[in-house]
C-alpha cells in the first residue's frame, strides 16, 4: 500500500508502508518478528523486500497449523480448544510467543479467515485478528475485511504494518 505519509510522519509522499515502517524501526533501534497465519508470510515478504531490513526484521513463522501455533509459538492448547485458532486470544498468544522466541522489540501475530471457504456465521471470511506484543501489554485489533482471498490478505498485511507504525508513533495508546 502506498501512503501519502508526509502529514503523518514527515516522510516522502508515496512512500511504501513497509519502507516507512522499516525506517521508523531503524531510527528507534527496534526490531520486529512475525507469526503469520492467514497472511502466509506476506508481511515478512514485504519487510524483507526492503534492502537493509536485516537491521530490524528478525524473521518469523508462518503458522497455518494449530500444532505449529502450539509447539513453536507457545499458544496454549486450551486457548485454541476454547476460542479457536481465529480468535483474539490466539492472536495475542502468537504475538507474545514470537516476541519471546526471537527476543524482538515487537512481536506481531496475525490469524484470520482469508477464504474463500472456512467461514461460519460466527467467524465469517474476512475476519482477522492482529496482535502486537511489546514491553507494554499486548494490543489486539479485530478486522472484518471484504474482497477475495488475495484482497483480504493484502488488507491484513497493510493493517499489521500500520499497527507497527502506530505503535512506534505512540498512536496506539487508546486501544
Amino acid at each position: 500500500m502506498v501512503y501519502s505519509s508526509d502529514s503523518i510522519t514527515g516522510k516522502d509522499e508515496g512512500e511504501m508502508l513497509e519502507d516507512m515502517v522499516g525506517k521508523m524501526l531503524l531510527a528507534k533501534g527496534m526490531t520486529v518478528a512475525l507469526a503469520e497465519s492467514c497472511t502466509g508470510g506476506l508481511v515478512m515478504k514485504r519487510l524483507s523486500d526492503i534492502p537493509g531490513s536485516s537491521e530490524y526484521f528478525l524473521g518469523g513463522i508462518v503458522s497455518y497449523s494449530n500444532e505449529i501455533k502450539i509447539d513453536l509459538l507457545g499458544v496454549p492448547k486450551e486457548t485454541i480448544a476454547e476460542f479457536g485458532a481465529v480468535s483474539e486470544q490466539t492472536a495475542r498468544s502468537m504475538a507474545d510467543g514470537i516476541k519471546k522466541l526471537t527476543s524482538s522489540s515487537i512481536g506481531v501475530g496475525i490469524t484470520g479467515i482469508a477464504g474463500p471457504g472456512g467461514g461460519t456465521p460466527q467467524k465469517p471470511v474476512g475476519l482477522v485478528y492482529i496482535a502486537l506484543a511489546s514491553d507494554n501489554p499486548v494490543k489486539c485489533q479485530k478486522f472484518n475485511f471484504t474482497g477475495d482471498r488475495n484482497e483480504i490478505r493484502l488488507s491484513a498485511a497493510d493493517a499489521a504494518l500500520n499497527m507497527i507504525r502506530e505503535y512506534i508513533l505512540g498512536l496506539d495508546r487508546n486501544r
